[in-house]
Formats: structure tokens, sequence, C-alpha cells
């Protein structure tokens, strides 16, 4: 009999490839060019490899067998799966190539765990690898009761011991789900079965120990190694970044160095995550450097990382030097400087870079125009702002999400457009979110709308009554508007739910350290110096014309008390310790846990033109750049 050969079409047609395996003649026609199944309908990417599903050479030398296995690591619906199923239970055996398994993880990856249940069940012969196909596809699932309750069947029905595979996969799915009991049970079952050296396990219980914040386990663990794996000194990076030790996750990849192992990318990946949490410069830079001497300026994670950092710690000319070195740049790379021209307030750079990522063909998605929104927003680009958020659907058929909608009630009110704000959010497809009303109450609080600040604040309070800074906003234009009883009900309802007002605070870099100050702080070894310091420069910026504005103190007090109390704001205190002990010329990069206040606003533009120094002041919202009596948000912010 003559088999006629498909065309290329035919072949990748979804009628042909079921009937493949229920009609013989064509069936014949992979029986002996399983290859060519492999070409036309099956993504190299995706074909199995021998850590993921478990292989144990050799195949069975059936070439049906074989493209049986091929078609099920290409499978991308879960209509071609039942098919080959259905293939298998007609003409084989599950144990055949371990096909069964192979089905099972497949039905997992394509998102039907009962399907994949329900034929590990009928399984005549289920060995270790059909158990740790099951356990491995629950906890990538996310289903830690079921993969634990597979984790028990197995140990109950089946003669075998569990091995790191196994250990690993349940390990892993309790530290993702938060499940310290049940870890602690899997590090006794480690501990018996006498496999306390294997480096794979004790990583995964390293690192499940340090995600829940049991940091005194893991670092016992990590002491007890006799032989410390890159992997195991990666997780020591991670978790103690991950728990706010930063520093000591950067004196451990010294350490690391010292016992020379060498880094790989997600080391890499890591100290840049740690040198984010401590915001200490000169840590950038070593490391910066430490990824050149080691090979890794060309790798695109690590530079993404990178430039992101420079971003986040105020350095903008040095985020943009890495992109402009990138040789190849993918979305997130794009996104991330898309990212930090919108948190330096570089409105029209951003809208630059939008341009050329259309010009050079990326796809943008959601999150490239949130951040291009959020660039508009806070350089007060309102009219590119609506013009983009029109084109994002109509052009590039991105729907607006919540994220979008913040954005643009963001725009709006902080240019002082209320109640258009307010129409977009009653005029949305869906239920606006607390960061929506928030973006409103805030411009309620800027241009000191009373009536429509207390509206959104009710409607606030209803939908997160736990985040006192929705209590805050409100006593403030209450405060504002000389509303003190007001002010002074919201206080106490905020009180009596439990809730308090995070203190401001200000951090400042000095020789690798990282000093934080409050109101009127005295706790600094140089305090007296500082507060010398900082009188003598308020006169000079009183002398300027730059009248102290009491207006945001929000205490009804006298006006003495209230120019004492905001001549002593906390970036005041770290803007004057910067000018005693750095050099002349040296930016000062100062971190603001809350938004600045207008007063420490204008102070910073004069100081900045008086001492011709610049001053970037990140607060809880963005950067601010001082420099020659100006600032970069041009007093929008």
């Amino acid at each position: 009999m003559i088999v006629a050969v498909p065309s290329r079409s035919s072949f990748l047609s979804r009628s042909f490839f079921v009937d493949c395996f229920f009609n013989f003649n064509k069936f014949a026609f992979i029986h002996k060019h399983p290859l060519t199944l492999c070409r036309f309908s099956i993504s190299r990417r995706k074909i199995c490899n021998a850590n993921r599903f478990q292989l144990r050479p050799p195949f069975p030398a059936d070439s049906i067998v074989q493209s049986l296995v091929f078609a099920i690591s290409s499978c991308t619906s879960v209509f071609y799966c039942s098919a080959i199923h259905a293939r298998v239970i007609k003409s084989l055996h599950y144990s055949d190539g371990f096909i069964g398994d192979r089905l099972v993880s497949m039905y997992f990856r394509l998102g039907y765990d009962e399907y994949a249940q329900r034929l590990f069940d009928e399984m005549p012969n289920r060995d270790l690898v059909s158990w740790n196909s099951l356990i491995s596809g629950f906890w990538r699932k996310g289903c830690l009761d079921a993969c634990l309750n597979a984790f028990c069947r197995m140990r109950a029905e089946s003669d075998g011991q569990p091995n790191e595979v196994t250990l690993l996969s349940v390990a892993s799915a309790c530290a993702d789900m938060g499940a310290l009991d049940e870890g602690k049970f899997i590090h006794g079952v480690v501990v018996k079965l006498g496999m306390s050296g294997k480096a794979k396990v004790v990583n995964s219980l390293i690192s499940l120990y340090g995600k829940l914040g049991f940091l005194d386990a893991a670092c016992q663990l990590f002491e007890e190694m006799p032989v410390r794996s890159l992997v195991s000194w990666n997780s020591m990076v991670v978790i103690h970044s991950h728990n706010g030790y930063a520093e000591k996750g950067m004196d451990l990849f010294n350490l690391m160095r010292r016992a020379g192992v060498n880094p790989d990318q997600a080391t890499m990946v890591a100290l840049l995550q740690a040198c984010t949490d401590t915001g200490i410069g000169r840590q950038a830079e070593s490391i910066h450097t430490c990824i050149f001497r080691c090979g890794f300026n060309g790798d695109i994670t690590i530079a993404t990382a990178l430039l992101n950092l420079y971003a986040k710690l105020g350095r903008l000319n040095a985020s943009k030097d890495v992109f402009e070195e990138m040789r190849y740049r993918d979305i997130i790379a794009w996104t991330a400087m898309l990212a930090g021209y919108a948190v330096h307030a570089c409105g029209r750079e951003a809208i630059k870079l939008f341009d050329l990522m259309a010009k050079e063909g990326v796809d943008v998605d959601h999150v490239t125009f949130t951040h291009l929104l959020s660039a508009c927003s806070h350089s007060g680009l309102v009219e590119e702002g609506k013009k983009y958020f029109k084109i994002m659907s109509e052009v590039y058929r991105v729907e607006p999400r919540l994220d979008h909608y913040s954005c643009m009630v963001d725009l709006l009110g902080r240019s002082g457009r209320l109640e258009e704000a307010y129409e977009l959010i009653k005029s949305m497809p869906v239920e606006p979110s607390s960061g929506i009303w928030g973006a409103l109450l805030g411009a309620c609080r800027v241009y000191g709308n009373v009536e429509l600040g207390k509206e959104v604040a009710e409607r606030l309070l209803c939908l997160d009554p736990s985040d006192h800074r929705n209590y805050v906003m409100l006593s403030n234009i209450y405060s504002a508007a000389g509303l003190w009883r007001d002010a002074s009900n919201v206080r106490g309802l905020m009180k009596e739910r439990g809730l308090r007002r995070n203190p401001g605070c200000s951090f400042i870099e000095h020789g690798n350290k990282i000093y934080r100050f409050v109101v009127g702080d005295q706790s600094h070894p140089r305090s007296e110096e500082i507060h010398t310091k900082l009188e003598e420069l308020m006169k000079r910026v009183r002398g300027a014309g730059c009248l102290p504005k009491t207006g945001f103190v929000l205490h009804d007090i006298d006006e003495e008390v209230k120019v004492d109390m905001i001549n002593k704001h906390s970036e005041k205190l770290a803007i004057a310790f910067g000018l005693l002990v750095t050099d002349s010329g040296t930016p000062l990069i100062i971190t603001k846990n809350l938004r600045i206040c207008g007063d420490c606003h204008s102070t910073a533009k004069v100081v900045s033109l008086l001492e011709k120094r610049t001053i970037i002041i990140r607060d809880s919202k963005r950067f601010h750049h001082f420099a020659d009596g100006f600032c970069s948000c041009h007093d929008y912010w």
C-alpha cells in the first residue's frame, strides 16, 4: 500500500494530527518518519529532557513509542494530549518509555490536575518515577495538601523509598505555601532516611527555613554541610536579603569568593537585590566591577537588574549607560529603563524611549503602558497621558487595567482636574480599587477639596479599613482646612482601630553606612554639629526669601512652635549632615519614607542654589532632582 506524504499545511492541521492516532495509513507515515513529526509539529525547545521527565534510558526500540514521546513533549492543548492518550491505550502499555508518567506530567502542565490524578490511579505498575511525576505536578500547581497526600500515599503504598527528587518537590511545596510544621516533618523524614548529606535536599530545606524567617535553622544546616555548592551559597545570600539582612548577604558573598567558589548569574542577581535593599551606592559600584571581572557584562538578566538598581539608588545616568551598553535588549530591559524614567519624572525621555520601542518593533504590553502613563503623571504631561491611554487599546490592543486607570486618576488629580478624575472613576468598566480611590484622595489633600475628599475617604475606609494612610490623609485634609475637631475625630477612630502612622524618617549614605534621621533627631554622635549647621543653613534660606510654610504642620499649635518643628524635619537634618561630611560638588542622595512636604521641597531648591550642590531626594512616590534652585518635578508632585 502506498501512503501519500502529507503536505506541510495538512500535516500541521488538527484533523490530521488526531486521525494519525486512529488511522493506520496515516499513522504509518509517523511510524516510518518520527523525526518529521518532531520537525513540523514539535517545538524543539519543548522536547523533554532527562532531568525534567526523569527518563531512564535506553528507550524501547519501537519507533511508535519514540514518536509518541516526542508528541507528548510538544503538546499545547489537552485535545492533543487526550488523542495521544487514546493511542497509548489502544496500542501500548503505560510503562513503555515511561509514557504514562509523561502523560501525567503533561496533564499537569496543561492545567488538568484531575485528569493527571485519574490517569495515575489507573496505571497498574507505579514506580518511583510515577510517584515523583504526581508529587512534582501538585507542587508546581501550588497544591500543598494534594502534594503531601501523594507523598504519604507513596510511603504507604510503595515499597521504594523517596529519593532526592521526591524530597526536593515536597520541601519546595512547603516553602512556597509557608507551611512550617509540614516542612519540619519533611526535615525529619530527611534525617530518618539518612539524606542529610544530599546537597540538593539540604539546599531545599535552607530555602524553606529562610523563606519562613527561620534564619538560625537555615544557617545551622548550611554550617553542617560537608560540601557547599554554589546553589547553597546563593540560597544563603537570597534568604538573608529577603529577611532584611542584606549586609549579611553581602558578607556571605565575600566568604564565598574566599572559599574559591565562582559566582553565576543567580549569584549576581541576588547580590544586586541585596544592594537594592541596603541602598549603598558604593556597593553597587563594587558589584558592577565584579560583574565585569567575572565576564557577566553581556548577560541581559544581570544587566537589567543592574540598570534597575542604579535607577532605584537615584543614579539615572548610570542606568542609561548600562542600557546603552546592552548589545541585545529584551522587553524586560526596555521596560526597566522606562520604569527608571517614570520614577525620576523624566516624562519626555520616557515618551522618546517608547517611540523608539515602537520603531524597533518591540512588543509592548500592559506593564509598558503602566510605566509610560506613570511617567506622564509624574511630569504633568496631561494631554500626552490622555493620548497614550487612548491609543493603548485602539492601536496596541492592550485593554486598560486597574493600574492604568490609577495612573490616569493620579495624572488628572495632580493637575487639579478632580472632577474629571472622579468622572473617569465612575465610568470604569470594573470596580475601582483602593489604589485608585487613594490617588484621588491624595489630590483632594493637595488641592484642599474637603467635600470630595470626605466622600472618597468614606469609600476608601469601606474598601480597606486597615490602611492607616487613608485616615492620615483625611485627617490632613481636615487640618489644612482648619477643621480641627473633625481631624481629631479621624485620629481618634484610627487609634480606636489600633492603627499607627509610620513616623517620617530620612536616610543618607556616608562611608559605606546608611544614617537615619527623624524630626528633631538628637541621636547622631555629631548631633550638635548637625543642628548648628542646620540653623545656619535655615537662616540663609529664610534670608533668601523662602519663608516657612507652616501650613504643612497639621497641628493646632502656636505659629512659633510650628516654625521650630518644620525647620527640623528629617530631610533637612539629612541635608545638613550631608553638607558636613561630603566634599563640595558631591551630589547628596537622600531617601524619605513618606511624601516630601512643601516646605522641605522649597528649602531643598534654595539650598541647591546657595551651596551649588545637586540634591536628590526620593520620597514614597518618586525622585526629586534639585539643582540651581529648580526641581526636576517643576513643582508638580
